[in-house]
């Protein structure tokens, strides 16, 4: 099985000791730091902006994955990228104009991704193929941590992964929501590159173990 890029959600981390959960992710093996902005409008829930993300920043050693789930995310892109986003995903259904807003993040100098929810098919990306680095299919319907995956983003990652390959695209393919030890090597299997694990890293009793397990696509010891 592939390895993958293991991207732990600092939704999920505890903002009372975010510090600590940062240094746990820089030592650990996982390679991204990913980062949910919500701005209760696109999905129903709020997050956090620019200055936590900053604060972030300051301490992350690793790459900062950031996951707009905003309405509008052009008015933010620079500024997200100048407070330290090295790859900045928007959701396809949050843009009128797609081509243009993925344009503006290579600019800014991001990676591009674009994000798809459960209801959205993959063709939607078939004329874009050179307009993003990565795809992130959301494997549960956005807002909130500690759902439980959707059956149904198995073959649409498989679908992504063969449309890809027809293009000659090398933009990496992710998977958000859910994602554990039990399901991610099924994942991995259908295309995925990277997983972006919040709960089930940062609800762990062995955060630095649940990170290499998920990295090696070991199954759990105890059932």
């Amino acid at each position: 099985m592939t390895v993958p890029i293991i991207a732990p959600s600092i939704l999920a981390a505890d903002f009372a000791n975010l510090q600590r959960d940062i240094d746990m992710v820089n030592e650990s093996d996982a390679d991204w730091f990913h980062v949910d902005v919500m701005d209760g409008v696109f999905v129903p829930n709020i997050s956090f902006g620019f200055p936590v993300l900053e604060a972030i920043s300051r301490h992350a050693r690793k790459p900062l994955d950031v996951h707009l789930m905003i309405v509008q995310p052009e008015r933010y892109v620079d500024e997200f990228a100048r407070k330290g986003a090295t790859h900045i995903t928007v959701h396809y259904e949050a843009c009128t104009h797609l081509h243009r807003v993925l344009t503006q993040i290579r600019e800014a100098g991001c990676q591009a991704g674009v994000a798809l929810n459960m209801q959205t098919p993959v063709d939607v990306l078939a004329d874009l193929t050179d307009a993003f680095d990565q795809v992130l299919i959301m494997t549960i319907n956005p807002g909130f941590g500690g759902q439980q995956l959707l059956p149904l983003s198995i073959p649409k990652v498989r679908k992504l992964r063969q449309l890809l390959q027809r293009a000659g695209s090398p933009a990496l393919i992710g998977v958000d929501g859910g994602m554990g030890l039990s399901n991610t090597p099924t994942l991995v299997d259908a295309g995925a590159d990277y997983v972006v694990a919040g709960t089930s890293v940062f609800g762990a009793d062995a955060p630095l173990e649940a990170i290499r397990q998920l990295k090696r696509g070991h199954q759990p010891m105890v059932a």
